[in-house]
This record gives structure tokens, C-alpha cells and sequence, in this order.
């Protein structure tokens, strides 16, 4: 079951921007708030780095890339943080943790453009967890948004 809830995420879309296009380029800004679980997805021309806490660094910032004929969606994450490598094993732990939330949050808040674009579905999805720690240091294949798609769950689930 999935641990997203759909009320909890609010979605912006920036200029030049609308909720089926353009593909490319299209930049993903998720943060949210650690008081009330609440989830806020940008999606604009740029990512939306008025809405990054410096502090924190714990932003998901994801974009679609054109190689060949197939895209493929492509996530950065900030292991070290801003405390570096001090923290980047208890950092990458949590992304690891919130990673299939946040990309349940991107498909969800994103679904008419998926629907528009139904390909996009079976993209993969390539996660580059950044660190100068070279045991953080690591870029990942996190399957397809087919595997984040909660539209598709059971009628008898419930977001709680």
C-alpha cells in the first residue's frame, strides 16, 4: 500500500508550464514540511530553488532527459547536506526511507501529464545520490513510475 496521501501534496505549476507539456525541458522540485508532512511539488522550466531550504538540503529535484529515442527521468539527492559528510550516512538512510514516497508524490501530482504522455510510465528512473563520501557517491536504477503509480491501487485502499 502506498504511504502517500494525495491531501497532503500540493502542486505548483511555473510558467511556460502546464499540466501535459512540455516534456523538455521539465524540472521537478519536491520539499516539504518536517511539522506538517505536508509535500510541496514544483514544476517548472528550472527547478524552483526559491523554494530550497540551504539549511537543510534534503530537496528532490528530478528532470526528464532525452537519450536516443527513450527519456528517462533522472533524480538528484544531496546525501552530504549541508554538514557534509558527517552526516551522510543517516542522510542517505532517510532518502533511501522517503525516496518511493517522494516518487509516488512526483507521479501523483504529475498524473494528467503522465496520462497525456502515457510512455513516460515506463521510463526509467536513474538516481544520482550525491555525496563526496564514495560510499554515498552512487547513481541507481529505481525502476519505472509504473511502480510509484498509486491511481492504480485497489479501490479498498485508504490514505491515512
Amino acid at each position: 500500500m502506498s504511504k502517500l496521501n494525495p491531501k497532503k501534496l500540493s502542486v505548483e505549476f511555473r510558467k511556460d508550464v502546464t499540466d501535459t507539456d512540455p516534456i523538455i525541458p521539465r524540472r521537478y522540485t519536491l520539499t516539504h514540511s518536517d511539522v506538517t508532512a505536508q509535500l510541496f511539488l514544483t514544476i517548472g522550466l528550472t527547478y524552483a530553488y526559491d523554494k530550497i531550504d540551504n539549511n537543510k538540503r534534503d530537496e528532490v529535484l528530478g528532470q526528464w532527459i532525452k537519450e536516443g529515442q527513450n527519456y528517462i527521468y533522472y533524480v538528484y539527492l544531496h546525501v552530504d547536506g549541508k554538514l557534509g559528510s558527517k552526516t551522510a550516512a543517516i542522510r542517505n538512510y532517510i532518502f533511501r526511507r522517503e525516496l518511493p514516497l517522494a516518487l509516488e508524490a512526483i507521479r501523483y501530482g504529475d498524473r494528467k501529464f503522465f496520462s497525456t504522455h502515457p510512455e513516460l510510465n515506463k521510463a526509467t528512473i536513474l538516481v544520482y545520490f550525491i555525496s563526496k563520501n564514495p560510499r554515498f557517491n552512487k547513481v541507481e536504477n529505481w525502476g519505472t513510475f509504473l511502480d510509484y503509480d498509486i491511481t492504480n491501487l485497489p479501490k479498498s485502499a485508504s490514505f491515512t
